[in-house]
Parts: structure tokens; sequence; C-alpha cells
């Protein structure tokens, strides 16, 4: 009996928790997040890819980099799909194919993995927490970290890629929701 009476005060005080949240949100802030599960949902957005948007009344613009084919077209059609979106402005750049970029991207990858130490929990899917954007032989990191010295170690190793002219470390530390 003991145990059904604590599991009705949690079940209780979490659904309590749970409609405080959802009355504090605005109209805003939930528009904000179904376009983030529905970037995230998209079938071919990984860990090379990074989409940014911003939400102004009834129109969104979509920014990033995209090195999965299809993957601009998909975010904007997934975007435009949301009740309450009249405008979609994608400005989404395609990353040209190149196996020259394709090879940087997976030895950071690599690095993440062998060397990186606790690096590789960051790039587990379906929303890593890195992401490794390469532009002709140039790289950036996008996304969040938990600490300065991972964003430090993540920036070395990506600089240790052969074939890597320059890194831009654009790493947020500190936990974030995208």
């Amino acid at each position: 009996m003991k145990y059904i009476r604590n599991f009705l005060i949690i079940t209780f005080a979490f659904l309590s928790v749970s409609a405080f949240d959802a009355k504090a949100q605005t109209p805003q802030t939930v528009m904000e997040q179904k376009i983030f599960k529905k970037i995230i949902g998209l079938p071919y957005y990984g860990v090379f890819d990074h989409i940014s948007y911003k939400v102004d009344g009834r129109t969104v613009t979509l920014y990033g980099k995209v090195a999965s084919l299809g993957t601009k077209r998909s975010a904007e059609r997934a975007v435009k799909g949301i009740d309450g979106i009249e405008t979609v402005i994608n400005n989404i750049d395609e990353l040209p194919p190149s196996s020259f970029d394709n090879s940087i991207r997976r030895q950071i990858v690599r690095e993440f993995y062998s060397r990186g130490g606790s690096l590789y929990r960051y790039l587990q899917e379906p929303n890593p927490s890195i992401r490794v954007i390469v532009e002709n032989g140039r790289v950036t990191l996008e996304g969040y970290v938990s600490n300065r010295g991972d964003s430090n170690l993540a920036n070395l190793l990506a600089n240790s890629a052969s074939g890597a002219f320059s890194v831009r470390n654009n790493l947020i530390v500190g936990k974030g929701d995208r």
C-alpha cells in the first residue's frame, strides 16, 4: 500500500509540473519546438548537416549548410507542413559533393571516436550535439558541448585532420536545446 501511495504522489507531482510547464510556453516557443522536431526528424539529417531557423510571426527562415542531398528541400517541406506557418524562406546552402571534404569529415569523426575520450557521446544520433561542417577543406564545428575542455578537445582533434585548411569552433559550452 505504501508503494502505491508513493507512486500516486510522484505521478501527481509530475503531472502538476508538466501542466505548469505547458501553461508557461508561449505560442512562439511551441512553434519553435515543432520546427525543431521536424528538422531533427528528417531522414538524412546527420552529423555533417547543420540547420538553424528563425521564427518571425508566421514566417520561418531556415539557415545552415547540409551535405546530404535533398535535405534542403526536405527541411523546407517539413516546416511548411506545420500548422500556423505561412512562409518559409530557405537560406540553407547545399555543400558540393567532394571526396576531399568527405575524407576530412570521416577523419574528424574517427578522431572523435578513437582519441576524443568522451566526445563520441556528442555524435550520437538522431540529434548529435556536435555538427561537423566541411566546405572546401574548411571545417566548422557547430552545436553544444557540456564544458570548455570538450570544446577545446574537439577543436584540437578537428585541427589534426589532414587536409583541413582551417577550423572554426562555434561550439557553445553548456547544455542547449538545439
